[in-house]
């Protein structure tokens, strides 16, 4: 159930036209749906001010599908996220409208459904292009939770006047997320230059001592800029949904 279902079937009780078994038998019905592989929460929107995310890894396309066709029947907004090629095919065959974003590997439908809740931009900020995969996941989630995004790529440490030359544009935005692998460092640049939240992803990307993000993700922890919060190696959804919390306009529903 979204939170406009909800308003709607409260004004019904308002009004006389529902009455309170009605409501009771509405809210309890759609609380979440049993399939034979997965229990889907329709009401993850009312709690959390979102939809349930599906995450296509280690799932078939049948059952993704699933899934997807679920969501979008209860007109939520549909996110998936570490999808192939292969699955949008299934799915676009069962969700009407279906788009799959190739660098994210995200598939999104009923975008009609979002609701612009964000107060500011969202900059996503990325340390080499090697990054933008993760960075266009988080943007990708960002976007369909419904905020203004911007991003700025390959501007790392490596030649720091790329980033330094960009000041204007980092202090504009409301939060930041920073996606980088190797040792991590941009993060702490970052953070250092502007008075907002800075949410770090480390990537796997770098060589055989980075230890497949690790060296990034604990570079980033150990940060010595303040205001940086380190989400999973490779998480562009975590942080793009941490960012979306943090940006969202508060009042609704």
């Amino acid at each position: 159930m979204t939170q406009e279902q909800l308003r709607l079937l409260l004004g019904q009780f308002k009004r006389g036209s529902a009455s309170i078994a009605d409501v009771m038998r509405s809210l309890s019905s759609e609380a979440f749906e049993s399939l034979p592989f997965a229990t889907v929460d329709h009401h993850r929107e009312l709690r959390q001010g979102f939809p349930e995310v599906i995450l296509c890894e280690g799932k078939s396309s049948r059952q993704i599908a699933e899934i997807a066709k679920r969501i979008v029947a209860h007109k939520s907004v549909l996110l998936a996220t570490r999808a192939t090629p292969g699955q949008f095919q299934v799915v676009k065959r069962a969700v009407r409208g279906a788009r799959y974003h190739e660098v994210a590997r995200t598939i999104t439908a009923n975008e009609r459904s979002i609701v612009r809740r964000g107060r500011g931009t969202i900059l996503v900020v990325t340390a080499g292009t090697s990054d933008i995969p993760v960075a266009e996941e988080a943007l990708e989630t960002a976007r369909v939770m419904g905020n203004r995004t911007d991003r700025l790529f390959d501007v790392g440490v490596a030649g720091i006047h790329r980033v330094l030359g960009q000041s204007a544009k980092l202090r504009s935005a409301t939060v930041i997320i920073v996606v980088a692998g190797m040792e991590g460092a941009l993060a702490s640049v970052v953070a250092g230059l502007v008075d907002v939240p800075v949410i770090a992803v480390p990537t796997s990307v770098g060589y055989g001592a980075s230890f497949k993000g690790l060296s990034a993700l604990l570079g980033m922890l150990n940060s010595c800029a303040s205001g940086v919060t380190v989400v999973n190696i490779d998480n562009g959804f975590g942080a793009g949904y941490a960012a979306s919390l943090i940006n969202r306009e508060r009042g609704h529903g």
